[in-house]
């Protein structure tokens, strides 16, 4: 390295196209897509069991087959989902039949998640769980404020079933549910909990975390004070940077990338 009378030359830049970078893979055969969706199907489970969101046996995630586009992959009834391989994934039609699997499916949650993957042709995967800051903001029935870069990506992308009517078992009440998120991306759906959507695992995996700790932020900051909201223009301007489900499979990969090096045998 030569160096001159103010100190030695820096190196120079690598090339951008040497450095690494995870897209969204794209894969060829269905049979390669159906294994790829199973396996961050059993990999959200085990973060959502991590992060304590399951309770007792209510909680879902469904995931689209690629093939067979009304038919849905989902975790067994009453397993943990710290302990859900991909192997114990259930296969069900939309009225929840099984037609491949070991296990029960819980029909009164997944009468929601059919509804809506039938309203929405363009969602992968489905995420609903009881967890503690969704349900306390749904016990208020409010919607997320833009009071953080965050909670910014749900800025007019999310809305509120102003309802609840007990559990939900029949397919009327998960069309009304469906009928209440429309185009967006999340749901609070009121004393009962979060609901989020996404054209991939992660990105649908990765609103349900993201809306989960931004309820545990507004609570917070409304208990210490009276937060201060960010104005519309910038709440939309960071929704367009922040919002998009491509962002969101971005920000979920390291979550991914832990589950699947510390826990492989999800993969069984």
């Amino acid at each position: 390295m030569h160096g001159t009378p103010l100190g030695p030359t820096p190196p120079s830049p690598l090339p951008t196209e040497r450095l690494q970078f995870a897209m969204p893979p794209m894969h060829e055969a269905v049979e390669d897509e159906r294994r790829h969706r199973k396996e961050r199907l059993a990999g959200a489970l085990r973060i959502f069991g991590r992060r304590g969101f399951e309770d007792g046996v209510s909680g879902h995630i469904t995931a689209r087959d690629p093939e067979f586009s009304d038919c849905f992959w989902v975790n067994p009834f009453g397993m943990p989902f710290k302990h859900v391989t991909v192997s114990d994934l259930v296969l069900v039609n939309s009225e929840g039949q099984v037609i491949e699997g070991r296990y029960h499916v819980n029909q009164a949650a997944f009468t929601v998640h059919s509804q809506v993957h039938a309203a929405r042709p363009d969602v992968v995967a489905v995420a609903h769980c009881h967890s503690v800051h969704g349900r306390a903001l749904a016990a208020l029935g409010e919607l997320l404020d833009p009071i953080t870069q965050e909670s910014c990506a749900f800025y007019e992308d999310h809305a509120l079933y102003d309802a609840y009517s007990g559990v939900a078992v029949d397919a009327l009440e998960g069309r009304r549910i469906a009928t209440a998120l429309g185009s967006r991306k999340a749901l609070v759906l009121r004393n009962h909990g979060l609901l989020t959507v996404g054209d991939s695992v992660d990105a649908a995996a990765w609103w349900f975390l993201s809306m989960e700790r931004s309820s545990q932020v507004q609570l917070t900051a409304r208990a210490a004070g009276r937060p201060v909201l960010i104005e519309h223009r910038q709440a939309v301007a960071t929704r367009e940077q922040l919002g998009g489900d491509l962002v969101a499979w971005i920000n979920y990969q390291p979550l991914w990338q832990d589950v699947s090096r510390s826990e492989p045998d999800l993969l069984s």
